[in-house]
């Protein structure tokens, strides 16, 4: 039997909107509708926990009844702190298997979006599973904020090996008239772990590709590691709301659809 845990990096140091977590919307703060939307597809199937930055955190989580486990303020990213959550959780790296990543912001992100990465993790050993959509706009082919998945799909395929991450527009297509899929696929920021994958990962130095790009994922394809990703075509829980929460303009959309 797998042992699955869906751990949630929460800190309060978001310089856009401070105190992001712990802000009220409509009687819940964020961190707690986050946390009950993935209990609410989650439950039975994984544990939960959240990788928090600060004792507030804790604090809140701790009183509406979920399992928060303290972290270095200073870790430098998501991926760090959950690694760490995970060695109070399990000391001796045994209990878990496979740790999905669900950052605590993605307040209308469907949590179900992991269940596909989760399989695909078992029933391909990779290192790491994420997922993309199809870009459809032209100037998001172009932003460099979107980041784009290179991998080698064939006609009808929907998952594959990731060869390359990259803020380019890639990959190039020389002779359109000979190419049938000239997709290009933006990256969504979900990943589930190998448990032993996750604790490699944060123990590699910052990549010369990762330094450039100022992506974390080129460090495991640089050292070898094989990261999976499935195509998906909807994350939103309400299509009309924003996926999640970083600016005031964010907070302001969402409310309406919150119940």
């Amino acid at each position: 039997m797998t042992n699955i845990i869906t751990m949630m990096p929460v800190r309060l140091a978001a310089t856009r909107l401070p105190n992001k977590p712990l802000l009220n919307i409509n009687g819940k703060t964020l961190v707690q509708r986050v946390y009950e939307n993935v209990e609410k597809v989650m439950q039975g199937k994984t544990d939960i926990a959240i990788a928090a930055g600060d004792q507030r955190i804790v604090d809140e989580v701790n009183k509406f009844g979920g399992t928060a486990v303290l972290t270095d303020p200073n870790l430098p990213s998501g991926t760090d702190r959950i690694a760490a959550a995970l060695k109070v959780l399990d000391p001796k790296g045994e209990k878990y298997d496979i740790v999905v990543d669900f950052q605590g912001d993605n307040l209308n992100v469907d949590p179900a979006v992991c269940l596909p990465l989760i399989e695909m993790v078992q029933k391909t050993d990779c290192d790491i599973a994420t997922c993309g959509m199809v870009i459809q706009s032209e100037e998001d082919k172009t932003n460099p904020n979107i980041v784009k998945i290179v991998m080698g799909l064939k006609e009808g395929e929907d998952e594959g090996r990731c060869l390359y991450f990259t803020r380019a527009t890639a990959p190039y297509t020389r002779n359109p008239e000979k190419c049938k899929n000239q997709d290009l696929y933006h990256h969504i920021g979900i990943y589930v772990f190998k448990a032993a994958s996750l604790q490699k990962m944060v123990s590699l130095p910052t990549g010369v590709l990762e330094n450039r790009e100022s992506l974390e994922q080129l460090r495991a394809l640089e050292n070898g590691m094989t990261i999976r990703a499935k195509l998906i075509n909807k994350i939103k829980l309400i299509e009309q709301a924003p996926a999640d929460i970083n600016t005031q303009e964010d907070l302001d959309n969402s409310l309406p659809f919150i119940k």
